[in-house]
């Protein structure tokens, strides 16, 4: 059985047992979070899409970590105006364990 959900702008394929890295949620450390934008849920014996989420469809996660990314490095230039500028982001993120899908 596997999920699709959607957080942070972006689409994530789970399983229970799965551990994924997401964009930093508004939960408590060492908490749960559920998530209710479920795209699709295939049981193995059909597939339930949703239009474009299922209702009464969620997926329960354990919050394991908080922390952030690695260092990525945002370089801009323009040719032949001696214009350089070098700079640097590391993206906040919550790392969750799926415990539980759940929906019809």
């Amino acid at each position: 059985m596997f999920a699709v959900i959607e957080t942070g702008s972006k689409q994530y394929k789970v399983t229970v047992g799965d551990k994924i890295k997401v964009e930093k949620l508004t939960a408590e450390k060492s908490g749960t979070f559920i998530f209710d934008k479920v795209l699709l849920i295939n049981d193995g014996k059909g597939i339930v899409l949703g239009a474009p989420y299922i209702e009464k469809a969620k997926v329960g996660a354990k919050i394991l970590a908080e922390g952030r990314a690695k260092k990525i490095t945002v370089f801009k230039i323009k040719p032949k105006k001696r214009y350089r500028k070098k700079g640097g982001h590391r993206q906040f993120y919550t790392q969750v364990e799926i415990t539980k899908i759940s929906g019809s």
